[in-house]
């Protein structure tokens, strides 16, 4: 794979989203496009113009693939192009559309995604209809892709889009973004079994996967592990062939935007009109129509306000802005009359003929509006019971250029993992909510000022730009960690080379893995055994070089089997070594006893729930295997489940590593592996040819931890950090057998 030094410049970048970001107003029979200015559209614009960052042909117009509600026939002949922007509009029918993103989308991941799940509904032809629109954005797609494109799909409606285009443009860069909270594994298991693992592997036909909150991830990467059976280690997930980063990119604003609108002059205008009709303290919040954003629970906690602190009425006015969003829907049009009630009877019960508690508006406001509310009040509510991120907060710390005001803010919103220093309260307790307003009136200017420089600081840091730029540093980190694990199969001329350095050197070392190396992988791994020929030979090299063998297995089965060669011996995963002539076995001495019994009765439990599969005890390590379990799917999944379980019950202070290997979870102490083990070696010699050869995920710790100019072989095709491969256990003894073939006896 090219780097991305080599071949950004020449890519355009595609973005996919929903909604293409214009309007197109038709004027004397031409098609003009009104371009929105949203925060990503903003942002792709910096990203692909600013020179600092040269990933894209900045002589290229972005390419944006959006659904669009005029047809075919009124869009036919017309450019729809722009100075930055070439739209490419995606035309789907009124019933699939209806299905699709009112049904699938909104009716079913939206609630589900929130945490509403009893509003829910699951429909068969709301996802038969997900896949038809997904099919006509990828067709859509399929027309324009070049060679070098960068593309990078946006949000929940096009989850099953990123595999589409990894299927037929393996090579091209993908991108991912999810802009709603992915919900915790116990109701994204509510999604029938198929869409749920459809959704999973769509997702990661991306090589950069990105969410707001490390939360976020975390569920993600429980869901893949668990619908899809892909491990992770730090945050990449290794599909055998290619590499997918998983990461946390907390969306943003455009901070100088909202900083600088503080002076503008209608912004001043409305800031004084708002100062000079209010009461002497102001409440702000603002919020799309929505079940998510916690309204009603918002208008209790104020109620409980004016009713435990009465010494605070008619010194106060509480401005809710309310966005229209799908009031065409039952379920929004009896939310907007809970609330309209619920407004009139807190109007009605504190309120007087000179004293309004709420101001209740349900409309859009106008940019110069809503900032001059943002500035012109003491605090902001802000109070979802669940939200991907909430950018209204950010707004309103970015707004604040004089730098006052206390946010109030929910622990469900993303946000509130960056903004620590605004009042954070549990949006459904309504004390919390009332206690905090009172503190938030209370708070001195000097506070006011310490915690909103805090908060402008980190958005200011991390705006909208920032975001994008992240997101692309990691697509570009991401290469050259593709590029350090990329697979070379070895072919006659890297085999030569080997042999002749092999036969150049005087001072050699060798290490070997056993199971899948030197013994071929079988059901019973009691079975395992080497052949008679792969021994004579390892037996004959050890005649005249140092061989170690390295193994997760006991010292006693690995003594049966190597007690009459010349050798090291490596057991448990560098636990136990027993050095060449010696009859004794030497413990690391990093080992601590005593973990054990906090672990085993989880592993006994799995191990009595999934018949066939039993519980290894050795001497440094407890090991599940599962290869004899009888029904191999569902062991699969057990085992999915044991190592999410171990990951989340050990903690970092036993010093315990929890090892997914080749049919077996394994957990063992963190201090050594494979690769310490064999390092020490290394490290105690003076050798001038090192070759080690592994097949399984515990073996990247020799290949990584040996020097670069050793001869590191993985066995297979998945990513290694090896630098050779060689396709099956079977050819070991027949490479071998050439290299070795240098020297005569």
């Amino acid at each position: 794979m090219e780097k991305l030094s080599q071949s950004g410049n020449s890519g355009r970048l595609i973005i996919v989203a929903y909604r293409l970001p214009f309007k197109l107003v038709r004027e004397d029979d031409q098609v003009q496009l009104v371009q929105n200015s949203g925060g990503l559209v903003s942002a792709v614009l910096s990203l692909v113009k600013d020179p600092r960052m040269p990933k894209f042909n900045a002589s290229e117009k972005i390419q944006w693939v959006g659904f669009s509600e005029n047809t075919a026939e009124e869009l036919e002949g017309q450019s729809l192009a722009n100075e930055e922007f070439q739209a490419h509009p995606v035309f789907i029918s009124e019933e699939v559309n209806e299905n699709y993103y009112e049904g699938f989308c909104n009716n079913l991941i939206w609630p589900l995604c929130h945490y509403f799940p009893s509003l829910a509904r699951f429909d068969d032809a709301y996802y038969e209809a997900y896949q038809t629109a997904n099919q006509l954005f990828f067709d859509k797609l399929d027309e324009i892709i070049q060679p070098d494109d960068t593309i990078w799909v946006q949000d929940y409606q096009l989850m099953l889009l990123p595999g589409m285009i990894r299927r037929k443009y393996p090579e091209n860069k993908i991108g991912f973004f999810f802009h709603i909270p992915f919900p915790s594994y116990e109701l994204f298991r509510m999604l029938p079994v198929g869409w749920r693992k459809a959704i999973v592997d769509g997702i990661l036909g991306a090589d950069v996967v990105g969410f707001h909150t490390n939360d976020y991830v975390e569920y993600f990467l429980k869901a893949a592990r668990l619908v899809s059976e892909y491990g992770n280690k730090l945050h990449y997930i290794n599909m055998s062939n290619r590499i997918v980063k998983v990461d946390s990119f907390p969306i943003s604003i455009d901070f100088e935007k909202f900083n600088a609108a503080f002076d503008a002059p209608e912004v001043v205008q409305a800031r004084n009109d708002a100062r000079q009709s209010l009461k002497e303290k102001i409440i702000f919040s603002v919020d799309r129509l929505d079940y998510s954003k916690g309204i009603i629970h918002r208008l209790r906690g104020y109620q409980r306000f004016l009713e435990r602190y009465p010494e605070w009425h008619e010194k106060v006015s509480f401005v809710m802005v309310v966005v229209p969003s799908r009031d065409t829907i039952e379920h929004y049009q009896q939310m907007k009359s809970d609330i309209d009630q619920t407004v009139g009877k807190i109007n009605a019960d504190y309120g007087n003929i000179y004293w309004q508690p709420i101001i209740y508006q349900y409309r859009s406001m106008p940019y110069h509006e809503l900032v001059g509310m943002y500035t012109a009040s003491d605090v902001a509510l802000i109070t979802p019971v669940r939200d991907g991120m909430n950018l209204v907060c950010k707004e309103y710390v970015a707004s604040r250029k004089d730098r006052k005001g206390v946010l109030i803010l929910s622990e469900m919103a993303g946000a509130a993992a960056e903004l620590g220093e605004a009042l954070i309260i549990n949006p459904l307790d309504v004390q919390d909510i009332a206690d905090a307003i009172k503190i938030a009136f209370e708070m001195p200017v000097e506070e006011q000022t310490k915690r909103m420089d805090a908060m402008r600081e980190r958005i200011m840091d991390y705006d909208v730009f920032a975001w994008t730029n992240d997101f692309f540093t990691q697509m570009t980190m991401l290469e050259l960690e593709h590029d350090r694990l990329r697979q070379v199969f070895l072919n006659n001329k890297g085999i030569d080379a080997i042999r002749k350095a092999y036969e150049a050197s005087g001072n050699r070392i060798l290490f070997f893995d056993y199971d899948g190396t030197l013994a071929p992988i079988v059901a019973d791994p009691a079975k395992a055994i080497i052949s008679a020929d792969v021994k004579k030979l390892i037996g004959e090299i050890a005649q005249r070089d140092t061989v170690v063998i390295v193994s997760g297995r006991d010292k006693d089965f690995l003594d049966s089997l190597f007690h009459d060669l010349p050798v090291h011996i490596i057991a448990e995963h560098g636990a136990l070594i027993k050095t060449k002539g010696s009859e004794n076995w030497a413990l690391n001495e990093s080992y601590e006893e005593g973990w054990k019994e906090s672990i085993r009765p989880i592993m006994d439990l799995y191990a009595k729930r999934c018949p066939g599969a039993f519980v290894e005890e050795k001497e440094t390590a407890l090991a599940w295997h599962y290869r004899t379990a009888d029904e191999k799917e569902y062991a699969t999944r057990r085992a999915q489940e044991l190592l999410w379980q171990l990951k989340n019950y050990i903690q970092p202070e036993l010093n315990l590593q929890v090892i997914d290997g080749n049919k077996v979870v394994e957990v063992k102490k963190t201090a050594f592996n494979k690769g310490t083990a064999t390092r020490m070696f290394v490290d105690n010699g003076n050798y001038d040819f090192i070759l080690a050869i592994g097949d399984d995920t515990t073996d990247e710790d020799m290949f990584e931890a040996l020097p670069d100019t050793s001869f590191t072989i993985k066995i297979g095709d998945d990513l290694s950090a090896a630098r050779n491969h060689i396709r099956s256990q079977e050819e070991v003894f027949y490479f071998l057998s050439f290299m070795v073939s240098a020297i005569s006896e």
